[in-house]
């Protein structure tokens, strides 16, 4: 039996479709920056240097396509699990404002080089304190949301979505704490210094990657996996204890990205520890996803989406292998300051993040109007071959020319000296470079066919809120 109440599909609708234009934005900049590094003369202004549009990138895909997604499905996961209406839809539309106003702000004060430096963490005090605002708010709506929910049950998908919520409000916060030059200025610079501020800036970069780019998409994997497949999860029980184990285990890792530097010997062992550790919980969550499809294999062959979050999981698997091993030291010493960490970073941010992203969004698309699939299941599957084979073409480029460098840069002759100059190795990385943004533009490709499967799909159809399922009859 359903109620006359239906779910708030509305605010959905608008981070699902911002996601996808978003996801053009942010890659495109991306494809701009790796031209950049192929063709030099192409940094043609200060404004649309490498150094202003590569912050402008990690910002775009992380925070707009990524956090737009993350917004997108927890809003509609949390109503659907919960058998309620969205707590405060008021609030929850002032988020979706805020949230597109701060990315606006974003990509006009960071190729103005108003910021303060730090990586994936560059904007200046207001849009912080606007950031915080935002989320503060999101927070509200969402645990509102479970809070006045109709079962007593809370679906694991809603506790990596509540975790991520607060362990990234935790961050910002502290990350973000600055020292204000002049309150009629915009200008400020880090409350920290040295050392310190290294150790806060990697503890919020790794933890960026652990909260906001793992555990709210595991939020997402646990939903959208088991219902496009139409399988209940592999092991609940399993999904409990990936929960724990990863967000006990994922907050202590960010020393590893200061190995052999200023920082305390014992901090970089304990973040090294704890990255190994992590390879655990990691691939407990990925085994629970990928053996969601026993019994339904056969799937894969004609749905694409499925294929695009299956892949995600084998990506999120290989990810959270290198990684690990990327912290050990004499790895380390290897790989740091190269390509290779570029590698491993698009192999989570592309072939983990953005698929289970894409295949979440196809799947929720057609629901918000109505409708049971997109227009074009072909371009679907062709979105998926194009992004998949550039996401190998830019992951493969970049291992090569990163183990590559590690070799030219740590190379000696038999008196001591340096085999090779830096320039040596950057003159030898040019193919590769080549390679990559020939995958990036690849990948870039496919979120514009994205785009129009999109356009076509939501074309003179009326937005659809479906109504609110009484728990008794409940199959979420």
């Amino acid at each position: 039996m359903q109620s006359q109440a239906t779910y708030n599909y509305k605010v959905v609708r608008q981070f699902a479709i911002m996601t996808v234009v978003w996801g053009i934005v942010g890659m495109l900049v991306g494809v701009i920056v790796a031209a950049q590094l192929v063709w030099p003369e192409l940094n043609v202004h200060e404004f649309l240097h490498f150094g202003r549009l590569r912050p402008l990138h990690t910002n775009a895909v992380i925070f707009a396509f990524g956090g737009c997604a993350l917004f997108a499905t927890s809003l509609y996961v949390v109503q659907r699990t919960c058998h309620t209406r969205l707590f405060a839809p008021g609030l929850a539309t002032f988020v979706f404002w805020g949230w597109q106003l701060i990315i606006v702000a974003a990509a006009v004060t960071l190729p103005l080089g108003i910021t303060t430096g730090k990586e994936y963490a560059e904007l200046e005090w207001p849009i912080d304190i606007a950031i915080a605002v935002v989320w503060v708010a999101y927070a509200v709506v969402f645990f509102g949301t479970v809070a006045i929910r109709k079962v007593s049950h809370i679906y694991v998908a809603n506790w990596f979505y509540g975790a991520f919520i607060i362990a990234v409000a935790l961050l910002h916060i502290v990350n973000s704490a600055e020292v204000v030059v002049s309150w009629t200025g915009i200008h400020s610079y880090s409350a920290y210094a040295g050392v310190q501020d290294a150790m806060v800036q990697w503890w919020y970069g790794h933890n960026a990657v652990g909260f906001f780019l793992t555990a709210g998409f595991l939020g997402m994997m646990y939903y959208f996996v088991p219902k496009q497949a139409e399988r209940p999860i592999y092991s609940y029980r399993l999904s409990v204890v990936h929960f724990w184990a990863l967000i006990f285990t994922y907050m202590w890792a960010g020393p590893h990205h200061l190995h052999y530097t200023a920082l305390p010997n014992w901090t970089q062992s304990i973040g090294m520890l704890f990255s190994l550790i992590l390879l655990a919980p990691s691939w407990g969550g990925m085994i629970n996803g990928i053996m969601t499809l026993s019994g339904a294999w056969h799937k894969l062959r004609t749905d694409p989406i499925l294929k695009f979050m299956i892949t995600s999981l084998s990506f999120y698997g290989m990810s959270t292998f290198e990684g690990p091993m990327m912290s050990v030291k004499s790895v380390n010493a290897l790989s740091h300051y190269t390509d290779w960490t570029v590698g491993h970073v698009h192999s989570g941010a592309l072939g983990w993040v953005a698929l289970v992203s894409i295949g979440s969004v196809y799947f929720l698309l057609p629901r918000l109007y109505g409708k049971t699939e997109m227009y074009s299941t072909k371009l679907v599957n062709t979105h998926f071959w194009i992004a998949t084979i550039g996401i190998v073409l830019y992951i493969a480029s970049m291992w090569i020319a990163g183990v590559m460098q590690g070799l030219y840069w740590r190379a000696t002759n038999t008196d001591g000296t340096l085999t090779y100059s830096f320039i040596e190795g950057v003159k030898a990385t040019y193919p590769f470079w080549t390679v990559r943004l020939v995958g990036g533009a690849l990948f870039l490709v496919g979120m514009l066919i994205m785009f129009y499967n999109t356009l076509k799909t939501i074309a003179g159809q009326k937005a659809y809120d479906a109504p609110v399922v009484e728990p008794a009859a409940a199959h979420a």
